[in-house]
């Protein structure tokens, strides 16, 4: 019995030591380095939703959108909504027109560009509902 005690005892040891161990183990990322990851993604949201209310706001783009009948202030809405890939994929097709429009392509608008204005106004209010 006595030798069944120090078997028992030496295993709760073991196993007690190896917890222990295992407990003060660091972790694959530190708390600085997921903090400035989370840091990242909110800033690049920013600027894609940014991006995207410059698209909406533009004269160029309400004036098609208006003639096509779809609502901005809809889109606008929608816009804040969308996150990851849906959002990534609208803000850069946002930052393409805004760098046409921006390039003085404004006066005389392809029939592209207003297919692609149309397009990421629908996309915008589709991917938020």
């Amino acid at each position: 019995m006595q030798v069944f005690r120090r078997i028992v005892g030496a295993a709760l040891a073991v196993t007690l030591t190896a917890t222990t161990a295992m407990a003060q183990q660091t972790h694959v990322i530190n708390k600085s380095a997921l903090d400035q990851a989370v840091q990242q993604r909110v800033s690049q949201d920013q600027a894609d939703r940014e991006a995207i209310r410059t698209f909406l706001q533009n004269p160029t783009v309400r004036d098609v959108a208006d003639k096509a009948g779809l609502s901005l202030d809809k889109a606008e809405a929608a816009a804040s909504t969308l996150q990851g890939d849906d959002l990534q994929r609208a803000a850069g097709q946002a930052r393409m027109v805004n760098d046409q429009l921006a390039g003085g392509d404004s006066i005389t608008l392809s029939t592209t560009t207003i297919i692609i204005i149309l397009l990421i106004v629908i996309l915008i209010v589709v991917l938020a509902s």
